[in-house]
């Protein structure tokens, strides 16, 4: 028998044969491994597995799994730059909601870049939500309109809400309905409360921002699946303060940068890491503000970190 993985802790999971939101326990005995995978984690919210049971299913009986079907795609990342460790956020998404502010907290665009370009690799579509624009919106308007600029140029889609006002979040439901949509994003950024906006009766956990230093507080402990009213999933991950790279040379960065991947291909050599070699594309685009210097200053980091050994 198959189902979805729905919620895990530790060794113990909660599964439901989607679409049906039917929730039984299930454990997994012995180890899995998975063909090619490093992961700590060899299952994740998200995938399809076949499990068995005998008898009804309860928390004193749970079902057991004993495999992990192929996986569509995946969402992974190192727990710290310098770790070896890699952990599988969630597997077989439609989507990547990744949700930011410009201010409490305050965003990271190397941050929000290495979660683009982690989609970019593993074949998932990210959605940016640009949140708690209620907060900014008439002191820097100026500056909501340059992240717009910046991401929308590279191509990629861009939603402001607010939980307060409620702007947004009917366009955002819209654009999540029918689909298994990962919700992630630093902490204190308010993705709890958005996704509580989306559906007032699921019930996450909602944390405060931390005045001292102005990040948010950790509130989603597992990773958990929940349905919506209006038809999908959504995953809710916990806050997250560090996204490194997985198993990607310094060579191929570039390729997972739209908008350079675009210029590229007026290079005079090939390959080109768009750094110091002369009839650069990428680089003339840069000078002429046709790529954003802040998304050509997140790659130039990864190429540092790359040259490091800290996505291998």
């Amino acid at each position: 028998m198959k189902a979805t993985v729905v919620k895990h802790t530790g060794s113990h999971y909660i599964l439901s044969a989607l679409p049906e939101w039917d929730l039984f326990p299930a454990v997994l005995r012995g180890k899995i491994r998975l063909k090619g995978s490093t992961a700590t984690n060899p299952i994740a919210v998200g995938d399809i597995v076949d499990y068995e049971a005998e008898g009804e299913i309860t928390p004193e009986n749970p079902a057991v799994i004993t495999s992990v079907m192929e996986r569509s795609n995946y969402i992974i990342r190192k727990s710290t730059n310098l770790s070896r460790q890699s952990h599988i956020i969630a597997a077989n998404v439609d989507q990547a909601v990744i949700i930011v502010s410009l201010y409490f907290p305050e965003i990271k665009l190397p941050f929000l870049d290495r979660i683009l370009v982690t989609c970019e690799v593993y074949g998932v579509k990210p959605l940016i939500v640009l949140n708690k624009t209620d907060l900014y919106r008439s002191e820097a308007p100026e500056e909501i309109a340059r992240f717009k600029a910046i991401y929308e140029g590279a191509g990629y889609r861009v939603i402001e809400t607010s939980n307060r006002t409620g702007e947004g979040i009917a366009e955002l439901r819209e654009a999540c309905a029918g689909k298994l949509s990962l919700f992630s994003g630093e902490s204190g950024v308010g993705k709890s409360s958005t996704i509580k906006s989306l559906n007032p009766a699921l019930d996450p956990k909602v944390g405060e921002i931390s005045v001292a230093h102005l990040q948010g507080k950790h509130t989603t402990t597992f990773y958990e699946m929940y349905p919506l009213d209006g038809g999908g999933y959504i995953i809710d991950t916990p806050g997250i303060r560090g996204f490194g790279l997985v198993d990607l040379a310094r060579e191929e960065i570039g390729l997972y940068f739209p908008e350079m991947l675009r210029a590229s291909e007026g290079c005079r050599f090939t390959p080109c890491t768009h750094t110091h070699e002369p009839g650069c594309a990428v680089k003339a685009a840069v000078d002429e503000g046709l790529i954003s210097a802040e998304r050509y200053s997140s790659y130039l980091g990864m190429l540092d970190d790359a040259s490091e050994g800290k996505y291998r």
